[in-house]
């Protein structure tokens, strides 16, 4: 048994991760808390292999400064590995998940005209002083890239030279939030935008610092921070408000934008709702349609009489997620 884990439940646990992971998910999140239900259940001594009703009680009851949003998660890890354990023919107790308010948050989507703006401004961006350690030389096609496939900001980053093909024009996102691969095709006009990034990139002298990535600061290593500075700096010179943190609007919301703006797109193509929604969810890298779904109402929203009366009023058919992706 593998040392992590050694309560009764230890070796169901570590073949329930292992399952997960073996299926591409990175289950990172899921192997902490399921170490901690190891651990409460070595605490209190359990002896059934499966899990109990008082176990789960004891389970999810609130700690001290516990979000709703946290122990709602924490209960859900559990009655995942309980239905595993009823798969498994161990009987054992699946808790009820908690109810809490649902967010009320609604992405930010930019027009087109906003667009215009925002590269625009990402062209005239101009650094005060001389700085190696600055991202700013790869802000215009970061942002376009972002705009145009709907990759979240941290797949853009650890994107490697091998991985931005800009002879065949496609992307291979190998880590993702999801642990999904994908290869994503790219347009004409985006992969010449990338090649004139990548050209001026490399005539910079970077030298040994080459790190291998294909966004860069100027020293070569890899961006991690500043990213969303300048962007808001782009916001500014574009005269779009910044309404400050968790109100945007937000590098992220490029990536909403493409989700509406490709479903609308769609839709004017005659493309029928059941065909674009799991190729746009593909394309975005969801586990699954429902967390695409919210995008089908937001459309519809703006895009009044776009989507057919039919397609709306059949839209609960797919699974619902609880909220947008906030990142």
């Amino acid at each position: 048994m593998d040392k992590a884990y050694s309560s009764i439940y230890g070796l169901h646990i570590k073949e329930f991760v292992d399952m997960k992971m073996k299926l591409g998910f990175k289950y990172r999140t899921g192997s902490i808390i399921l170490s901690q239900i190891d651990g409460l259940a070595g605490k209190r001594a359990e002896t059934s292999t499966g899990i109990t009703k008082e176990f789960a009680q004891a389970w999810g009851e609130k700690r001290p400064q516990e979000s709703k949003t946290y122990r709602y998660t924490r209960i859900g890890y559990l009655a995942q590995f309980s239905s595993y354990l009823c798969n498994l023919g161990i009987p054992s107790y699946i808790p009820r998940l908690p109810q809490f308010s649902k967010s009320t948050f609604v992405p930010y989507i930019y027009s087109q005209k906003e667009m215009r703006a925002i590269f625009k401004a990402c062209d005239q961006l101009i650094a005060v002083k001389a700085n190696m350690d600055s991202c700013l030389i790869c802000m215009p096609a970061l942002i376009r890239l972002l705009y145009a496939t709907g990759l979240r900001k941290g797949e853009a980053l650890v994107l490697k030279d091998g991985d931005v093909n800009l002879e065949e024009n496609y992307l291979l996102v190998t880590d993702s939030k999801n642990g999904k691969q994908r290869t994503i095709p790219i347009s004409e006009s985006l992969a010449s935008v990338c090649r004139e990034y990548r050209d001026y990139r490399d005539q910079l002298p970077l030298g040994k610092t080459v790190s291998g990535y294909f966004f860069v600061k100027a020293n070569g290593q890899k961006c991690r921070q500043g990213v969303s500075l300048w962007f808001k700096k782009c916001l500014h010179i574009a005269g779009i408000p910044y309404k400050g943190r968790k109100h945007g609007p937000r590098l992220h919301d490029l990536r909403h934008t493409f989700a509406v703006t490709s479903l609308a797109g769609m839709a004017e193509d005659g493309i029928d709702l059941y065909a674009s929604l799991p190729i746009l969810s593909n394309y975005l890298g969801h586990q699954s349609i429902g967390a695409t779904n919210h995008y089908v109402r937001l459309t519809s929203n703006m895009f009044p009489g776009l989507i057919n009366d039919m397609d709306t009023i059949c839209l609960d058919v797919f699974p619902k997620s609880n909220d947008y992706e906030a990142n």
